[in-house]
């Protein structure tokens, strides 16, 4: 049992029929208690904050002003995080919330993932943590996690008369889901939901409108800067031109989210072909590194190279910052863009760009609109019975292509050899700022 391998699926199937029946149980358990107890008193302020988002960086950037709202509430030393390990990095990037209260969990195999959940319990508990906020929507995992903290405040998600998943009645500030409104609004309204009457349901009955959303600006140090340039220049010599980076792969979570590989090979040829001083950079996370080095291979250029897994996140981050251009499908690089200036091509189609899209930055949707999609929500844990993603592959090589086209002649002079970093762009819309 402990060597389980906690894959996407293997966590979903855990949760579909374990998580049902302990989510059963934890609400009788917290029933009987109110019964023989009584409720507990919701009218102290709350005084420390817990956010549980275990996966998604991407979902990371987009509670920031969530983030903020509650370090406005509490301060900054009494909001905590909770997230797997592999997905940390984005929270010491934010950095406004202290590294020692980034609790990390791992999920290798079950017997490691149950190790570290009774760890994280048990500073949790320690630490004196008064409400938590449940971000994984409808998941039963973070609901049971948030029961067991002994948090006196629970906000998140309740189905009411919904025919959404079964997850009991462990929060006492329950949420509506509003399907129309986009996420990063909705973790922020979770946070601005304990200051509220639990009694009043559904809640919050605030208007959706004062809250506002906002992205946090990436500012790379001149050595940070200066590494970064190294690695290009090991990678392309002398050459200088305009950098556009492509993105071939998305999470392992949502396959779905892919567009074809065949078809970043196509766009990749007609940049090159007709853009002659333009400089190609594929990238992608360290297990995605052998499958992008395959796409490149297939692209069959020197000025095209393959960074997957050979930076760290940070790094990528500088990268954008001295790019021009990014391509990618709809996973977190086209959220971590949004902190930067680079111009952006997200490209949309299991999933709807109205509820996930990125906010602020220089970032162009291009939308699959089949009648089909958005065919992942929160109500079905964004698992699909699509075995064949219509809507990403009607994105045509020609559609991205334009978009490009646009979004070089706004960033750089194409024509000149001269290359001039969008860093410097950035730099000064930032210090403006």
């Amino acid at each position: 049992m402990g060597g389980l391998k906690l894959t996407p699926e293997t966590i979903r199937i855990i949760d579909i029929w374990s998580g049902r029946l302990i989510c059963f149980v934890l609400t009788a358990v917290r029933k009987i208690g109110v019964f023989f107890i009584g409720a507990r008193s919701m009218k102290e302020p709350v005084k420390k904050i817990l956010f549980i988002k275990l996966i998604e960086q991407g979902a990371t950037v987009l509670s920031y002003s969530a983030i903020c709202n509650a370090v406005q509430m509490v301060g900054r030393r009494n909001v905590y995080f909770c997230v797997f390990k592999e997905n940390r990095e984005i929270l010491d990037i934010l950095n406004i919330i202290p590294s020692e209260n980034i609790l990390m969990v791992r999920h290798d195999n079950l017997l490691i993932f149950l190790t570290d959940i009774l760890k994280t319990l048990f500073r949790i508990r320690m630490a004196g943590i008064d409400a938590t906020i449940d971000m994984e929507f409808f998941a039963r995992a973070s609901a049971i996690l948030a029961f067991l903290t002994g948090a006196k405040k629970r906000a998140g998600l309740h189905r009411f008369m919904s025919e959404a998943p079964y997850r009991g009645d462990l929060m006492t500030h329950r949420i509506q889901y509003n399907p129309y409104l986009h996420a990063s609004k909705a973790y922020n309204i979770m946070v601005d939901s304990l200051r509220l009457d639990p009694n009043e349901l559904p809640l919050p009955k605030i208007l959706a409108v004062d809250s506002k959303e906002t992205t946090p600006q990436f500012n790379p140090s001149d050595e940070e800067i200066s590494v970064v340039k190294t690695i290009l220049e090991r990678e392309f010599g002398q050459a200088k031109g305009p950098i556009i980076l492509l993105n071939p792969n998305a999470s392992d979570m949502l396959p779905l989210r892919k567009w074809p590989e065949e078809n970043f090979i196509q766009l990749a040829r007609l940049i090159l072909k007709n853009y002659p001083d333009v400089r190609l950079i594929l990238t992608g996370a360290p297990s995605e590194a052998d499958a992008v080095q395959g796409i490149c291979n297939q692209i069959g250029s020197p000025r095209t190279v393959n960074l997957a897994g050979k930076t760290t996140l940070r790094q990528l981050l500088v990268l954008y910052t001295l790019s021009h251009i990014l391509v990618t499908n709809d996973s977190g690089p086209g959220h971590f863009a949004a902190m930067t200036n680079i111009h952006s091509i997200v490209m949309f189609g299991p999933e709807t760009p109205r509820l996930f899209a990125a906010i602020g930055g220089r970032h162009h949707i291009v939308y699959g609109r089949l009648a089909c999609s958005p065919c992942v929500s929160v109500y079905n844990h964004r698992f699909s019975p699509c075995r064949n993603n219509r809507c990403m592959q009607n994105i045509s090589v020609d559609e991205v292509y334009g978009q490009i086209k646009q979004c070089l002649s706004e960033a750089c002079d194409v024509s000149s050899n001269f290359f001039q970093p969008n860093q410097d762009s950035f730099l000064q819309s930032h210090n403006q700022a």
